[in-house]
């Protein structure tokens, strides 16, 4: 453990109560939740982070534009700092303003697909008045802004992390009870190929969950593309330096050594944290001495990287793009709880 929360453990008390507290009085007054004029979807967790919440809202996102229900993502935006909220995000928007993952999220639907907002419920308002035709919205991390009203709830658990030591924070990594999911509908198991024991995940979820279906899903890189993006293909030989800015950095190397690109050496980030040029110069300079040939990253540490990035950058650098596999089940239970 820390130190930093060995020091905030006296507040593990207080933290626990205030949480209890604030969900007993939205379950006590379910009418504080505002509404709004089309079906949200909530994709979020109980536990602090990455559990794959993001690539499992783009798959959804996707999925449900392709069968008709056009959609837009509400995010909070966290870690950007902006003078104007909520905010359209769009492919050329700067990171600092919108956080990393609404960015991510952008380039990949498109544009007017993606709103940040620190209140969901003024986001909700903007992604609806600039695209009126829309059918339903996705509310990226949402299992506890619950000033905003669900219509469908899907919790997202990490199938190597699981519930962790099922303590609160600052003491463990869960951000309320797990009695808290019986507010979801359906479980969503991510990196499923690698629980140990499917059936302690059941009899987790039959006792703190509602009942709902359980989704076993897992992440796949789908490929690997240059960045900056206007240079030719890198021929890369030998192995990769990694690197990322992650809330669960170990997943992302080991999903490196399933796609089989291996790796000898790497560093991580704080979550939502990306390198300096400096730091950019120090990563070359350790691949080096590893025998590494080529350096890679995630998608979304790619998109906090600027011009004086690519002007210190000497080694080849490749964005992994991860997808979700085996996730049309749960496609097609979203598709029905719509209907």
């Amino acid at each position: 453990m820390s130190l930093l929360r060995l020091l905030a453990a006296p507040l593990a008390p207080l933290y626990g109560a205030v949480v209890r507290a604030r969900n007993r009085g939205f379950d006590a007054h379910p009418e504080r939740a505002a509404r709004a004029a089309v079906p949200v979807i909530s994709i979020g967790n109980l536990s602090a982070g990455g559990t794959g919440k993001t690539p499992l809202t783009l798959f959804l996102a996707e999925g449900l534009e392709a069968a008709g229900w056009s959609n837009a993502v509400l995010s909070r935006g966290y870690g950007g700092r902006r003078t104007v909220d909520p905010m359209s995000v769009e492919a050329d928007s700067d990171p600092r303003q919108t956080g990393d993952e609404p960015l991510l999220m952008a380039r990949r639907l498109g544009a007017r697909r993606v709103v940040v907002g620190r209140q969901r419920h003024a986001a909700a308002l903007r992604a609806l008045a600039q695209r009126p035709e829309l059918r339903c919205l996705l509310l990226d991390d949402g299992f506890q802004h619950r000033a905003l009203h669900r219509d469908l709830d899907l919790l997202v658990l990490d199938g190597v992390r699981l519930w962790g030591d099922g303590r609160m924070l600052p003491l463990g990594d869960l951000r309320e009870p797990m009695d808290s999911a019986r507010r979801a509908q359906a479980l969503v198991v991510t990196r499923a190929a690698r629980v140990k024991d499917r059936s302690e995940v059941e009899a987790w979820w039959a006792r703190h969950g509602s009942g709902g279906p359980i989704f076993w899903v897992d992440f796949a890189l789908g490929g690997l593309r240059r960045w900056p993006a206007e240079l030719p293909a890198a021929q890369v030989e030998g192995p990769a330096y990694a690197w990322c800015g992650l809330g669960h950095p170990e997943a992302f190397y080991a999903d490196l050594l399933l796609a089989g690109h291996g790796w000898t050496g790497s560093r991580s980030f704080p979550d939502h944290r990306g390198p300096s040029p400096a730091d950019l110069r120090q990563l070359q300079a350790q691949a080096r001495a590893e025998g590494a040939g080529w350096l890679v990253c995630t998608e979304k540490d790619a998109v906090k990287l600027g011009p004086d990035h690519a002007q210190v950058l000497d080694l080849p650098l490749l964005v992994a793009e991860q997808r979700v596999a085996g996730g049309e089940s749960l496609l097609a239970w979203v598709l029905a709880q719509l209907i």
